[in-house]
């Protein structure tokens, strides 16, 4: 099985507003476009996806983290795919 091509760059700082607060988080640019797809796919903004993940993580784990490992299980279920190309 051939491997998607993805991005890999390094991290991108972006500003969010999780629970009515601004924050920023760093994430490779592969989880910020599949973050925006799954959004998209779901109807609602990528804040509001971030805001329900962030409700979901344990206190000791970051955001960053948390997103990440949501994003990979969200593959692994099939729910998002991974796509030839980055689209953000």
């Amino acid at each position: 099985m051939k491997s998607p091509r993805v991005q890999t760059s390094g991290a991108r700082r972006r500003s969010v507003t999780v629970a009515g607060h601004r924050t920023s988080v760093a994430l490779d640019p592969v989880f910020w476009d599949l973050l925006a797809g799954w959004a998209r796919k779901r109807g609602v903004s990528r804040d509001a996806l971030i805001s329900e993940i962030d409700g979901a993580r344990g206190p000791t784990q970051s955001l960053a983290s948390a997103l990440r490992v949501a994003v990979l299980d969200a593959v692994r279920g099939g729910v998002i795919e991974l796509g030839p190309q980055a689209d953000s």
